[in-house]
């Protein structure tokens, strides 16, 4: 996922292809970023088992519901005093507590977000996931962690999956086994948060009436991607489908976060974000560092 943003920023940057991306190119790559965005979220629950989620324990599910709550209001508030917008407050939070850009697809998704605010979270958010691949492991020693300590806080302050799985590798497989069932109870928080603030915006939400005369609708109580997401978590904690099918799923979300994070990183244009993202680039260390703390001090009592 993180290469798929790169490339989306190189091809948009690039003398050759920025002209492309800006220009034919263009619509194909906001469709895959938000309708493709939208179904890989829906296969994304194709990852998430209840049963390995309650596997933990109740105190392991409640401190992991806490720090994303935590995180979420910490990254708000901290965005929101080095002045950013509130949707982009909003966006970076969600991507930063939950599953990174995947959270921000799905939360502008429902709060009926433009495309182009999307841009500089996805790209924060990036930015400090594939930070945390080098920098988590070379504090592992120092910190004295174990190796189950160690997993469960990658789990718990990594933002996207792909980016835990490459993180908590390096202390072997028990890290990782942990990691990832940590990080997928995170993931399976995108539902109600994601239905919470589909309610909370369609109460504020005035129907509009349109230049033809004809009203709007108001956006629906629950958006049908998130419904999609819940039932493919159902499905697989039944435990029905085989490997095979799991694997197939898997590399089918891929395919499809992988081009939706192509099209979002293809209007990322680096002078822009260099001249507008300096504030936002402190938030989010700033963020970056209090998800890592509340993460560590949460993993000592999940794996301690």
């Amino acid at each position: 996922m993180t290469v798929a943003v790169v490339l989306g920023v190189l091809a948009a940057n690039l003398p050759g292809t920025g002209a492309w991306t800006a220009g034919r190119a263009r619509p194909g790559l906001d469709f895959a970023g938000k309708h493709l965005m939208r179904g890989g979220i829906v296969l994304l629950g194709l990852k998430v088992s209840v049963m390995d989620v309650l596997g933990l324990g109740w105190l392991a599910l409640v401190l992991i519901v806490g720090v994303v709550a935590a995180s979420f209001g910490g990254t708000y508030a901290i965005s929101r005093l080095f002045r950013l917008p509130p949707v982009t407050s909003l966006l970076v939070a969600t991507g930063f507590s939950i599953c990174g850009a995947s959270a921000i697809g799905a939360m502008a998704a429902v709060r009926r977000i433009r495309h182009a605010d999307t841009v500089l979270p996805v790209a924060l958010v990036t930015l400090c996931g594939t930070l945390a691949i080098g920098v988590l492991p070379l504090l592992s020693h120092p910190l004295g962690l174990s190796a189950a300590v160690f997993g469960a806080w990658t789990g718990a302050s990594v933002h996207d999956v792909g980016q835990v799985v490459a993180t908590a590798q390096t202390a072997g497989t028990a890290a990782l086994a942990i990691a990832v069932v940590v990080k997928l109870t995170r993931v399976l928080l995108l539902a109600p948060v994601a239905a919470l603030a589909g309610a909370h915006h369609r109460r504020g939400a005035r129907p509009q009436t349109e230049p033809d005369g004809a009203t709007s609708k108001r956006p629906p109580l629950v958006p049908l991607f998130v419904l999609g997401f819940v039932a493919m978590v159902a499905l697989r904690s039944t435990g029905w489908l085989s490997a095979g099918w799991l694997e197939t799923g898997a590399t089918l979300q891929d395919i499809l976060l992988g081009a939706a994070l192509f099209g979002l990183g293809s209007a990322v244009r680096i002078r822009t974000l260099l001249h507008t993202g300096g504030q936002a680039l402190l938030a989010a260390l700033a963020s970056w560092l209090l998800i890592a703390v509340l993460g560590l001090a949460a993993a000592f009592v999940i794996a301690g």
